[in-house]
């Protein structure tokens, strides 16, 4: 099972950007389809955006326009660079990989995006 490790989250204001990255303890090159959730204080866990193993994207109506996730195969890495923050993105922010074609998917443990002036 691959283990992920998150990180680049932190307190921003809003209208500011943050980069937040996931590094993968293994290739995720053509295995994983790969996936940012967040989960706002209170509420449920929601997906923010994802990526497959060809690099197909997909994006929360939210988000769009805003948010944009890429991948660095070579680093084992997934990216997702958020522009124009609102308050309303606050939340802790995990990453998923899922194995193309099954069920099997592991998370990591998050990090924290807090947008407040």
């Amino acid at each position: 099972q691959v283990q992920l490790v998150e990180s680049g989250g932190g307190l921003v204001q809003p209208g500011g950007s943050l980069r937040l990255s996931c590094t993968a303890s293994r290739s995720i090159f053509g295995i994983y389809h790969m996936n940012w959730y967040r989960q706002p204080p209170g509420k449920q866990r929601e997906l923010v955006a994802g990526i497959t193993t060809g690099g197909s994207t997909t994006y929360q109506d939210s988000v769009k326009g805003r948010f944009t996730i890429s991948k660095d195969n070579a680093k084992n890495t997934v990216y997702l660079q958020m522009n124009s923050l609102k308050p309303e993105d606050t939340a802790m922010y995990y990453c998923h990989a899922l194995v193309a074609g099954t069920g099997l998917a592991s998370w990591g443990h998050g990090t924290q995006v807090t947008v407040s002036s």
